[in-house]
């Protein structure tokens, strides 16, 4: 199925007008035989419920469609060759995608890896490690772009290839720090996506929704470290919905970056301590998906599924249920001393003071300096192999 310019526009129109998500998207294209049918009877619709409905005007449309353009930005459809099958495959799949850069990479299989902002030391070191093997195996790394694990795991598939998930516009890269990071993604053939307008800054409730798009690309999620709290467990909870594969990376029963992936664990996650146990579990789906694109020969459905569900219209269910302020998707502060930062990079499990220093992005000699004042306040130990970790 192919869109002309016509039908992308009535697309981004239904579904940018209010009341209307993914599900309710669906089941009006399918009440009504097209979503230009469904534009002209929404209004009537609404009006029947007590309801008053603002629909995008045409030339609202036209503008954000032209301004996508400006930016390099395109609206893919459900059905569509360049729209990813594992996502259209899911319940509340967008049915408009913005895509910037290379959609061969939405093609190829991905592995999402997710996790704290407040990464220590260790589990940036193993995201990195993670993040090359899985690349070297030929998946895509999915992220949403955030600090800590989501940027180290792009910064270390961008040879091999990486899509970052956005919760805000094109234009809204969220921090905005990693700006660069993102063009980096798109320099090295990667791709970027979001479902919400240009000009939209993300909100708390805005980053579920993302989280949703970056499990349901991918075949399974890695979380390297989560609190109990965090957003990555919500993409977790997706991916299981989704029937994908989660792995949870163990960690120290002390840290509380660990308390997530030790109870995913506990819950029947598979236990990820090295790339080997994430390709072992994946390879066969690899192989089954390259198994069914030949079978299919490249074709993709016509349509996409489409189904109406009365209790959805102005209900849309496809945003997740509210969560709670304080979640870990609100951004964390950057450590502003040297100090702090290595504060933070630190957790009770034992790090190599090299991979500290590598970490912390400061000169060796100035980590040696910073070590020893934190031992004589009695805040760090340290352990064989030169090795420290919090007291």
């Amino acid at each position: 199925m192919q869109l002309t310019d016509a039908q992308r526009l009535d697309w981004l129109r239904l579904i940018r007008s209010e009341g209307v998500g993914p599900r309710t998207f669906r089941g009006l294209v399918n009440r009504f035989g097209g979503a230009g049918a469904a534009l002209e009877a929404l209004p009537d619709l609404a009006r029947a419920r007590g309801k008053a409905v603002k629909v995008m005007t045409k030339a609202q449309g036209e503008r954000e469609i032209a301004a996508a353009a400006r930016i390099g930005v395109r609206f893919v459809a459900m059905g569509e060759d360049e729209y990813p099958a594992p996502l259209q495959a899911t319940d509340d799949a967008p049915p408009l995608i913005a895509l910037r850069g290379d959609a061969a990479s939405l093609r190829r299989p991905c592995i999402a890896v997710v996790g704290s902002r407040n990464a220590s030391a260790a589990g940036l070191t193993f995201t990195e490690r993670l993040a090359h093997a899985l690349g070297a195996e030929g998946l895509v790394v999915v992220s949403g772009l955030a600090r800590g694990i989501d940027a180290r795991a792009h910064a270390a598939a961008l040879d091999s290839g990486t899509v970052a998930v956005l919760a805000g516009g094109h234009d809204r890269i969220y921090p905005a720090e990693h700006e660069p990071l993102a063009a980096r993604i798109l320099d090295h053939g990667g791709a970027i996506v979001a479902e919400m307008p240009l000009g939209w800054e993300p909100r708390g409730r805005d980053f579920p929704r993302r989280n949703r798009i970056i499990s349901g690309l991918s075949l399974g999620t890695v979380v390297v470290e989560a609190a109990r709290r965090s957003g990555s467990l919500i993409t977790a909870r997706f991916a299981l919905e989704q029937g994908r594969e989660v792995f949870a990376v163990p960690g120290s029963p002390l840290d509380p970056r660990a308390e997530g992936t030790n109870d995913l664990i506990r819950q029947g996650a598979t236990l990820c301590a090295a790339p080997e146990h994430v390709i072992a579990v994946l390879a066969p789906l690899v192989a089954g998906r390259d198994e069914l694109r030949e079978a299919e020969d490249g074709e993709r459905p016509a349509e996409p599924a489409l189904y109406w569900d009365e209790t959805d219209f102005f209900g849309d269910g496809a945003a997740p249920a509210p969560v709670p302020l304080g979640f870990e998707e609100a951004e964390a502060p950057i450590p502003g001393s040297d100090r702090a930062r290595l504060l933070a990079l630190l957790g009770p499990a034992p790090v190599a003071i090299d991979a500290l220093a590598r970490q912390a992005g400061l000169p060796a000699r100035a980590v040696q300096g910073l070590l020893l004042e934190l031992e004589l306040d009695g805040l760090v130990a340290r352990h064989g192999g030169g090795t420290v970790s919090l007291r």
